[in-house]
């Protein structure tokens, strides 16, 4: 009983996020708070690992990238609120779930062939967040206001 609980708390806090996959090249926009000022920072790099977790916002994926020679991981809840957003640059093909090959290698050896030829077939493959759809008082309100302004505009003419 207490893990159903927890599933449907879990759902609650979910955000919309992009598919994400291994091989992925991400661009992850990560608010960081210094002080009393806070900004955003981006970590681009490849995904080379996805948790998928007991519960949907139990999910992590790690990104790796090569900063000044020296192999940088961060490991990233999905549903964090501190991500801001999440964008799906390349996508390559791979196939194993975990890259940690990767770690080994440099230079020509640790490149991934791209997936995509062009534009149209990245787009379809990428999921982009979806946008949220008007709720139906929102509708309706709507509606009683252009009602509203084309009796006002009759009774001008």
């Amino acid at each position: 009983m207490p893990s159903q609980v927890l599933h449907e708390q879990a759902k609650k806090m979910e955000k919309k996020r992009p598919a994400l996959q291994t091989g992925a090249t991400v661009r992850v926009h990560e608010r960081i708070k210094e002080g009393e000022k806070e900004r955003i920072q981006i970590f681009e790099g490849l995904i080379i690992g996805i948790h998928r977790g007991h519960s949907a916002t139990d999910q992590s994926f790690t990104v790796r990238r090569v900063a000044s020679g020296v192999g940088v991981e961060k490991v990233f809840p999905i549903h964090s609120p501190v991500i801001e957003k999440i964008e799906v640059k390349k996508v390559a093909n791979v196939r194993r779930a975990k890259l940690n090959f990767l770690r080994g290698r440099a230079g020509k050896s640790a490149r991934l062939s791209e997936r995509f030829t062009n534009a149209d077939e990245f787009a379809v493959a990428v999921a982009t967040e979806e946008v949220p759809t008007p709720k139906e008082e929102e509708i309706v309100a709507a509606l009683e206001e252009t009602k509203e302004e084309v009796k006002k505009e009759e009774a001008k003419a």
